[in-house]
């Protein structure tokens, strides 16, 4: 299964439509997951348009998000890997063994709020972070990231970059 992972797209002040970069990522995907900070529900609705989505809510996330179906963490399955999501997963410092303590069925914890990509792996137990495509603050390009997965493992994770370094 090839799964697109995005997060912080803040629509409509950074995600006005999907950006031509990041469409190329998501052709083909068999399933998109969103880890919140969409800001508006069209972000959801273009999206589905690539692959079936999976969203949480982020902490610019309104009603309107969480009526499209977007809870604030999630539990799923996908191929034969135990997913959690959530938008916050706090300080980097801990982080994976924290992560690990909340979500102790989990193969994958997929998260977002910092902006920062953040791919950690050990025994097994992987915490990932796509960064953002839109909004990269102080990193030095926006990004998306991109998973293979099958028979309950995680064959590959890649950090994908979709806006060049000069661009503001």
């Amino acid at each position: 299964m090839r799964v697109a992972v995005l997060s912080d797209t803040h629509a409509p002040r950074f995600w006005k439509r999907c950006p031509p970069a990041v469409a190329r990522v998501l052709e083909g995907v068999d399933v998109i997951l969103h880890a919140g900070d969409v800001c508006t529900t069209d972000v959801l609705d273009e999206l589905t348009t690539f692959a079936p989505v999976h969203a949480v809510l982020g902490n610019n996330d309104g009603d309107d998000v969480a009526a499209w179906g977007a809870p604030e963490e999630a539990h799923l399955t996908i191929g034969g890997v135990r997913i959690a999501m959530i938008h916050d997963s706090g300080p980097a410092t801990g982080r994976l063994a924290r992560l690990r303590g909340r979500f102790p069925d989990a193969d994958l914890v997929v998260f977002g709020h910092s902006h920062i990509p953040w791919d950690e792996e050990a025994d097994g137990f992987r915490v990932f972070n796509p960064g953002s495509p839109t909004d990269k603050r102080r990193q030095p390009h926006g990004t998306v990231g991109m998973l293979e997965l099958a028979a309950g493992r995680v064959l590959s994770a890649e950090l994908i970059r979709v806006t060049d370094p000069s661009e503001p």
